[in-house]
């Protein structure tokens, strides 16, 4: 079932002061004795209630920044700031929900959703209302006691999202986490992470590869380059929302994105 989505204003009162900075960031990859720049000269900032997506072809470098973002990779120069403090290495101030099921195939799905609390809290109560609760946002409570290999693939996306979101994570970074599934239920999963977003006001971080996720879901968009990766042009998409894929607006934003990947 779609969520069903309120509309909002074209300057959403979510986005406030900067959270995220990422300065000059630059990765060379050592690789058979020589080197390869994958990014250099990356430079943006982040608000917080953003949704940003990272638009680029495959190879120009997008999840290797999500990547550094998360504190997986370290940069060869450059810095990563949150709240003003140095990204060093992960943290749940920063969770990642990815394009592959990264799910525990033992537990169930409830036991998934609540896996990031275990150590938080010794209220059990409290515990196992919070996991109820992130169950019922995206719409699995009547799948509480399933394993993962009882879901379908868009169900598992919305187990990792709520995985994720329960942990109340100041960034979510999302690398093409809908990529591989069926386009109805792409679309589905676009309107649930909206919805979510309007509800819990996470600042979402989206890497994807395809312009019509992007028009739908982003504020912004950061176009890139590559050879080496490098953001080409930022593009605000100053719509309200829910946007409509056949709108005069939305295409216009469409063609503009397709342009400049061509270029």
């Amino acid at each position: 079932m779609k969520p069903r989505l309120a509309a909002i204003s074209k300057t959403s009162p979510r986005i406030r002061e900067t959270i995220l900075e990422i300065n000059n960031l630059r990765k060379v990859f050592r690789i058979n004795g020589s080197f390869l720049t994958v990014l250099d000269g990356i430079d943006f900032g982040v608000k917080s209630g953003e949704m940003i997506c990272i638009l680029g072809r495959s190879g120009c470098g997008k999840t290797t920044l999500l990547r550094m973002l998360a504190g997986f990779l370290a940069p060869s120069s450059g810095e990563i700031l949150l709240n003003g403090k140095p990204v060093a290495k992960p943290g749940t101030d920063r969770c990642v929900v990815f394009q592959e099921d990264t799910l525990f195939p033992w537990l169930t799905v409830k036991e998934n959703i609540a896996f990031g609390l275990r150590g938080r809290t010794t209220d059990r109560k409290a515990f196992d209302e919070e996991a109820e609760r992130f169950l019922s946002l995206v719409g699995l409570s009547e799948f509480r006691d399933y394993l993962p290999r009882e879901i379908s693939g868009g169900m598992k996306q919305r187990v990792a999202l709520a995985r994720v979101l329960i942990l109340k994570p100041e960034v979510l970074l999302m690398d093409e986490p809908f990529a591989s599934l069926d386009a109805q239920t792409r679309e589905e999963m676009q309107n649930l992470l909206l919805s979510l977003w309007e509800n819990l006001s996470h600042t979402i971080l989206f890497v994807t590869h395809d312009v019509t996720e992007a028009v739908t879901l982003a504020d912004r968009v950061l176009v890139m380059s590559k050879d080496p990766g490098r953001i080409r042009e930022e593009i605000h998409v100053d719509l309200a929302r829910p946007r409509k894929w056949e709108k005069s607006d939305f295409l216009f934003f469409s063609r503009k994105l397709h342009e400049r990947l061509r270029d």
